[in-house]
């Protein structure tokens, strides 16, 4: 005979046999569990499924309790929250791993690198390209221009050299463009909702991807000609061709959003119409200011900024240089400047950097290039003086500096050596220390003192309700594209939960991660990292063509098969982990002894046990005691030194491959089939 009871205020109907858990599901309500599966008996060991039942003291395992006529069951009160929280706390202060790969942890944007990198080495090229624009829109882009801090990150480094996750990623975007299949952006229904966005650079053309993704009308607004922003005006060509920047954004534009150009706000845009027409508006308007070196001699003519410098070469200029140019600065727009100075025919051409090569911000690849092409640096010296004839440049002092203590950034401050300086014959100095923005026709209350935008880092919310920002104009000022983009990305879901009328805040995902070093890898072979082919130093150093062809389809097959695969093989499957980050953990506060133990083989090289991250609920052994008929797992031990242990004869190899039910039915990754082609491989 059936009874009725209530959970969370939905009337549900349970058999004699049924459980507040087996009843929940029959009814479509999730309760959360680790050790549950319906063809094993209760076992009740994760303690995730609790439950408060009106009347009743203590909270009830839904897995096991047995519901009563005109129980009233909350499966969301704080009690019970609180409770499971601090039951997966505890699991996860034993458990060890990695959820996702150092990769993707170290990518602002947090692109699923692993997973793109095995696509490709698979040859599903279109699902590649996919995986990045779950992350942000410009594969081809962004692959060619990114300093790539995925790479610094990545673990292969410890074997020889990291994975050329970046232009791996501009591989898979052109070929699956050359193939004639480009992405085409998945819209929801139309929301009825609009939103502006100033500035058409990385920031606000991926805040409209992922808008139009939601189903907001969005409409762009941006000064240039060509939306791009620093992609398209401040990157010269030979590193990034422009059309394949206008492709890129060709998908956005075809996914719907309207594009209007030659536009300035506090001009042709007044800030207050554009709140009172839209339901939202996104301030990505960039740092398009070169800083002042506040130098006496700044104001002569050949004096010019780095990023005013570069836009006009994208503007279609051909700015004017003497024969003899510095720049001063260490980053990839110096780096850029110098390397345009080059191919703009000047004859002599400096870098001047107050520090060292070591603490120079700017990409290795970027600093050896233009001292393939012969620039000159000039390193621990910096500007004291320009000087020049009846207005014009004709030379610079330099300050002789040395390295002293660290300063806030962690790198060692450089102090001037006193008496000593240098001056150098130049026609033009290109400005490139830093850059800021011009906030003309913002609301001076949505301003910080730096001359940036005020915003909440989790929200993007400014001073006015209905104002975003995002990218290189908020708070930090100028960063490289990929954290602008990764800004714009959380700022489209802060704007698509403001206007869904949720909670307006970006979500801080929470994973495991482990430490390594070079002895956990090495029984991995040694395999050279594929050279990118390209023209050489003399070939490029007179024109803007693109200095690199791109991976061959089968130097790519061979790039990606480097990886190391860090991240959880079964990380989009684990329960433990979307549990953690629904109910917010903080394991940290249950630190102490963490158990690091050896992977195990279960069957003979066919199935690996990792008890680092095993849960012990106990679903694996279970499973093939109670569904399958074997005993080829068990418990070893007592308390906190308790591991799965496996007890599996020879002849198990062929059935256990066959069979594979504790690797399907555990919820944390800590089973792993091993792939026929790789057995009797180490498992890292």
């Amino acid at each position: 005979m059936s009874i009725t009871y209530t959970i969370d205020g939905v009337e549900v109907s349970a058999e004699p046999n049924d459980t507040i858990l087996s009843s929940a599901a029959k009814a479509g309500i999730e309760i959360p569990t680790l050790c549950f599966d319906k063809r094993t008996a209760i076992y009740g060991a994760c303690g995730v499924c609790l439950v408060e039942v009106e009347g009743v003291p203590k909270l009830l395992r839904a897995c096991s309790a047995k519901p009563q006529e005109g129980y009233v069951v909350s499966t969301k009160t704080e009690r019970v929250e609180r409770a499971r929280k601090t039951a997966l706390e505890l699991l996860l202060s034993d458990h060890t791993g990695d959820c996702r790969g150092p990769c993707k942890l170290n990518c602002p944007a947090m692109t699923d690198c692993q997973k793109y990198i095995g696509e490709i080495r698979e040859g599903r090229y279109k699902d590649a390209v996919s995986t990045i624009y779950e992350a942000f829109p410009f594969p081809a882009s962004i692959g060619r221009v990114c300093p790539h801090p995925c790479e610094d990150a990545c673990r292969r480094q410890m074997v020889e050299e990291p994975i050329s996750i970046a232009f791996l990623k501009a591989f898979a975007a052109d070929k699956v463009e050359a193939d004639g299949d480009p992405y085409v952006v998945q819209c929801e229904p139309s929301t009825g909702k609009h939103v502006a966005i100033v500035g058409g650079g990385p920031a606000g053309l991926t805040a409209a991807y992922f808008l139009r993704r939601y189903g907001h009308d969005v409409t762009i607004y941006d000064k240039q000609p060509k939306m791009g922003g620093m992609l398209r005006y401040g990157i010269p060509e030979y590193r990034l061709p422009k059309d394949v920047l206008d492709r890129e954004i060709a998908i956005i534009q075809n996914a719907g959003a309207k594009m209007v150009n030659d536009v300035r706000l506090g001009e042709e845009l007044d800030f207050d119409e554009l709140r009172a027409n839209n339901d939202a508006v996104l301030l990505a308007i960039g740092a398009w200011k070169s800083y002042n070196m506040r130098v006496p001699g700044e104001d002569l003519e050949g004096v010019i900024g780095g990023i005013e410098f570069l836009e006009r070469l994208g503007l279609g200029e051909r700015p004017v240089l003497g024969e003899r140019v510095a720049v001063c600065g260490g980053g990839n727009t110096a780096m850029d400047c110098c390397r345009t100075a080059v191919r703009l025919g000047a004859k002599e051409v400096y870098v001047v950097y107050r520090r060292t090569r070591a603490e120079m911000p700017a990409a290795d690849v970027e600093i050896e290039e233009a001292i393939e092409e012969g620039v000159t640096f000039k390193f621990l010296t910096n500007p004291i003086e320009f000087y020049g004839e009846n207005g014009r440049l004709a030379g610079m002092r330099l300050q002789v500096m040395e390295l002293g203590e660290p300063d806030a950034s962690g790198r060692r401050r450089p102090v001037p050596v006193e008496g000593a300086t240098e001056d150098i014959a130049i026609d033009n100095v290109l400005m490139a220390i830093g850059q800021g923005a011009n906030c003309e026709g913002v609301a001076d209350e949505l301003l910080t003192q730096r001359g940036t935008i005020a915003c909440d880092e989790l929200t993007f919310r400014t001073a006015m309700d209905n104002v975003f920002a995002a990218g290189d104009v908020t708070n930090r000022g100028a960063g490289i594209a990929i954290q602008a983009i990764a800004e714009a990305q959380k700022a489209a879901l802060c704007i698509n939960n403001y206007l869904e009328g949720d909670e307006v805040r970006a979500h801080v995902p929470y994973f495991v991660e482990q430490e390594l070093g070079p002895e956990d890898f090495e029984d991995r072979p040694k395999q050279k990292r594929e050279q990118m082919p390209g023209l050489s130093p003399e070939e490029r150093r007179n024109n803007f063509e693109p200095i690199y062809f791109g991976f061959t389809e089968e130097q790519a097959h061979r790039e990606a098969s480097r990886c190391l695969e860090c991240g959880c093989h079964d990380y989009y499957d684990c329960r433990l982990i979307r549990f953690a980050n629904q109910f917010e953990v903080a394991p940290e506060r249950f630190a102490g002894e963490m158990h690091h133990r050896e992977h195990m083989d279960v069957a003979r090289e066919v199935i690996v046990h990792d008890p680092n991250k095993c849960v012990l609920c106990g679903l694996c052994y279970r499973m093939c005691d109670q569904e399958v008929g074997k005993t080829y797992l068990g418990l070893y031990n007592r308390g906190f030194s308790t591991v799965v242990n496996p007890m599996v004869p020879e002849e198990a190899r062929t059935f256990c491959a066959s069979c594979l039910k504790c690797v399907e039915a555990c919820p944390t990754g800590a089973m792993r089939s091993v792939p026929a082609v790789s057995r009797c491989t180490c498992i890292v």
